[in-house]
């Protein structure tokens, strides 16, 4: 499956998600398609920082389009989920995400530059350990941030974005670990809704697209890049004046 196949399975089960919240109400078949679009969007980051050929270009893009979005996305939820709570939308989750590989994988490198000096072998042993430590620690702090920040899948949807990247390649871990995250992030409502089985179906809608995630075969298939930058706010903005 190619990268082009993912993008359009995220945006198809995106709109299914939105177009559920404006015309059937909340946790609709169409919502529970829609828990496939996150995850699929968060491993393109991960792919995308691998595969970039500008970084900064990159994160200037997310940057941009967190701006653009935010209008379209507050009148949305404030439509349709009845709320003026100020949360900010999914571009800026993906942006910390980004962020967050980027200074993970920066870590890494310096402490390795750094251990080039190192004479002592029982230290030498102990630096990839301390690197990957204080990597994770950044992306945990940026997550937090992203939490604090109240944007769409806050804390939990930068350590999806970074996950991916972390376990690129290893399909098995890969899976394992986003089925541990999936548990964590609907147990708490799960427990909270005297388990309500609606929550067990989240998760497993959440965690169902990593069978097209691990399909993925490396090629990118047609460009489609800025379709989806700006079907978000578009179709978001549709959504609302209909």
């Amino acid at each position: 499956m190619t990268s082009f196949a993912l993008k359009i399975i995220a945006l198809i089960t995106m709109f299914c998600d939105h177009f559920g919240d404006a015309f059937l109400g909340h946790f609709s078949i169409f919502n529970l398609i829609g828990r496939f679009a996150f995850p699929i969007f968060a491993f393109q980051i991960s792919e995308g920082y691998i595969h970039t050929k500008n970084l900064k270009k990159y994160l200037y893009r997310l940057a941009v389009f967190t701006i653009i979005a935010q209008i379209p996305f507050y009148l949305f939820c404030q439509k349709f989920f009845n709320t003026t709570t100020l949360s900010i939308n999914v571009f800026l989750t993906l942006f910390i995400g980004l962020t967050g590989i980027y200074f993970y994988d920066y870590t890494i490198k310096f402490f390795k530059r750094k251990s080039e000096s190192i004479q002592n072998e029982k230290l030498l042993l102990f630096i990839p350990y301390l690197n990957k430590f204080i990597g994770i620690v950044i992306v945990i702090l940026l997550a937090s941030m992203s939490e604090a920040l109240n944007t769409d899948y806050g804390f939990w949807g930068v350590i999806v974005v970074f996950m991916f990247y972390a376990f690129k390649g290893k399909k098995l871990l890969t899976t394992v670990a986003f089925f541990i995250l999936c548990i964590i992030k609907y147990l708490s409502p799960f427990i909270q809704s005297n388990f309500n089985i609606l929550y067990i179906l989240l998760a497993l809608f959440t965690f169902l697209p990593i069978i097209f995630i691990n399909a993925y075969n490396g090629k990118q298939g047609p460009k489609i890049k800025y379709l989806l930058y700006i079907f978000y706010p578009l179709h978001l903005l549709a959504l609302y004046l209909i």
